[in-house]
């Protein structure tokens, strides 16, 4: 086995918690330079990352900030960069993001 291999076993293995569409904040700064704010719905969260369902495209490898539960005393920042953006049937995209450790 490699260490690509053990990668991908360990990412398999890594707890996963679904989210039932929980409403997140995520921001990002655009090709123009403008901070874009949006409350998307997370799909599935894990040690290394985030799928969410968002109704625009944010290109490959873009640096973003998430924000569980905005409103809240206590809420958490995560960064993380996109790895993935396809655009489901239904015209919405599926976003992953790598979070940075």
């Amino acid at each position: 086995m490699n260490e690509q291999d053990d990668q991908q076993s360990e990412r398999r293995q890594a707890m996963r918690l679904d989210m039932e569409k929980e409403l997140i904040d995520i921001h990002w700064t655009n090709e123009q330079g403008q901070v874009i704010n949006k409350k998307i719905a997370c799909l599935d969260f894990s040690k290394g990352g985030l799928k969410l369902d968002c109704d625009q495209a944010i290109p490959l490898d873009t640096e973003t900030t998430v924000v569980f539960q905005a409103a809240a005393k206590n809420s958490q920042q995560l960064k993380g960069k996109v790895i993935r953006c396809i655009q489901q049937d239904n015209g919405w995209f599926e976003i992953a993001l790598r979070l940075d450790e």
